[in-house]
């Protein structure tokens, strides 16, 4: 019963869904070598150069010294505390003879990049680095997520679309604006206006993801947006897949899971997460979960309506005729895992493609204890006396029960024998051993 009790209670401290934390990679720091032409920070014998005509915000965390600069026509130096410049002609024998540096130009960075973003689970995961892989369409920020832009930077992004773009949170400068209210007054200070800018406007105040099995994401109104910033890699395995809400078809194998009400999202992606990704030979796998909306078609030309289901797309790092094979081995591992163990996490089937032609399903089993119980009232009714023993509130009323398809299949009654002596009974978690009632 303790076991049982320590699993619920780490059910409870989990989040609720799959709401992320998005951080931007780029920023316009004075102090990034990255951000200048000659790919270095700008020294005493060296003259500064801004583009004339471009806005920029500029984040400056030490003191210089410059021969001179050249400023933007609009534009800001955020100063750190001890930060500044200062100039003169030459006097830094560690800075060769002086060159002309240019501050590249930030105009073109597109908030709909997928490679402009990381995310993580936790903000202290997105601190230490721990990043989660995701399809293109989920890279970029969800109306659910919390948008994080790294304190002591600034920075530029276009945020041009064809309709507002929702977020739950937007962090600038160490700044958390959860109101829509207080960060469209930040838009329209001069910072706010250099580092935000294009046709649409970034809305803060949406809700946070509160379905425990998860929510869709819904960037599919910006697909087009998206894929234009995604180069497509060639592939040569056999039949490559094209997951939902991902720019480009891949080599590996695609995961879809049923579920039910029970199935709570992050419990589960943790659950792959320490049960197989953590292995030596899956570590160099990437797994990309999502709650996805699918088109149900009749004789694949009659529409049915769309269903929700969990799409787990799995890649790996194998290149050539070799792609996807380690992809394919971790997703049999997961649908085996459905069959033995599915619903004891409120999922009822799983289904798995992959790259090589491969394909195979599996309804969900429940190695659980408890199944028994449920299965003995079913077979009161086959005839033959039985010793119920003392009366056992979890199992007295049908209404407590899960309404799991396939709770009681052929094969859990197939797996019970009646007897002289009451029920006999083989237990998945314990197969090597039996029991009687």
């Amino acid at each position: 019963m303790a076991l049982r009790h320590n699993i619920l209670l780490f059910l409870c401290i989990l989040p609720f869904a799959n709401a992320l934390y998005k951080q931007w990679i780029p920023d316009t720091n004075f102090d990034n070598a990255t951000n200048w032409d000659k790919g270095s920070v700008p020294c005493g014998n060296d003259q500064v150069v801004f583009l004339a005509q471009r806005k920029v915000s500029v984040y400056v965390e030490t003191a210089h010294t410059i021969t001179g600069t050249s400023l933007p026509v609009d534009g800001e130096l955020i100063l750190a505390s001890g930060a500044g410049f200062t100039v003169r002609e030459g006097g830094d024998p560690g800075c060769g003879s002086g060159v002309t540096a240019h501050f590249k130009d930030p105009e073109s960075l597109k908030w709909f990049d997928p490679s402009m973003w990381v995310a993580a689970t936790t903000i202290d995961d997105l601190h230490r680095g721990t990043y989660q892989f995701s399809v293109h369409e989920e890279s970029v920020p969800c109306q659910y997520d919390d948008v994080v832009f790294r304190e002591a930077t600034s920075f530029r992004v276009d945020i041009s679309s064809d309709h507002d773009v929702p977020v739950k949170s937007v962090s600038v400068l160490g700044k958390k604006f959860t109101s829509s209210y207080e960060f469209s007054q930040y838009l329209r200070s001069n910072s706010g206006k250099l580092q935000f800018h294009g046709s649409s406007s970034l809305k803060v105040g949406a809700s946070g993801c509160e379905d425990i099995t998860g929510c869709i994401c819904d960037n599919s109104g910006n697909r087009d947006k998206i894929c234009s910033n995604v180069k497509c890699d060639s592939l040569e395995c056999k039949k490559p897949l094209h997951p939902v809400g991902h720019c480009c078809d891949v080599c590996g194998a695609v995961v879809n899971i049923q579920f039910s009400s029970s199935f709570n999202f992050e419990s589960y992606r943790q659950r792959l997460q320490h049960l197989f990704l953590i292995q030596h030979k899956y570590e160099s796998t990437q797994m990309a979960m999502s709650k996805v909306s699918k088109e149900q078609r009749l004789l694949r030309v009659i529409p049915l309506g769309a269903t929700q289901e969990i799409q787990v797309l799995l890649l790996d790092q194998k290149a050539g005729q070799e792609a996807g094979k380690l992809a394919e081995a971790l997703a049999r591992d997961i649908v085996h895992d459905v069959h033995n163990h599915g619903l004891n996490f409120g999922i009822t089937s799983a289904e798995f493609q992959a790259s090589s032609g491969a394909s195979s399903s599996e309804a969900a089993g429940n190695s659980a204890g408890v199944v028994v119980g449920a299965v003995l009232g079913s077979l009161l009714g086959l005839g033959g006396t039985l010793d119920q023993g003392f009366d056992n509130p979890m199992f007295d009323k049908p209404t407590m029960m899960p309404e799991e398809p396939g709770l009681y299949g052929t094969e859990m009654i197939n797996s019970i024998t009646l007897t002289q002596s009451g029920v006999h009974f083989v237990n998945p978690v314990y197969d090597e051993t039996d029991f009687s009632a």
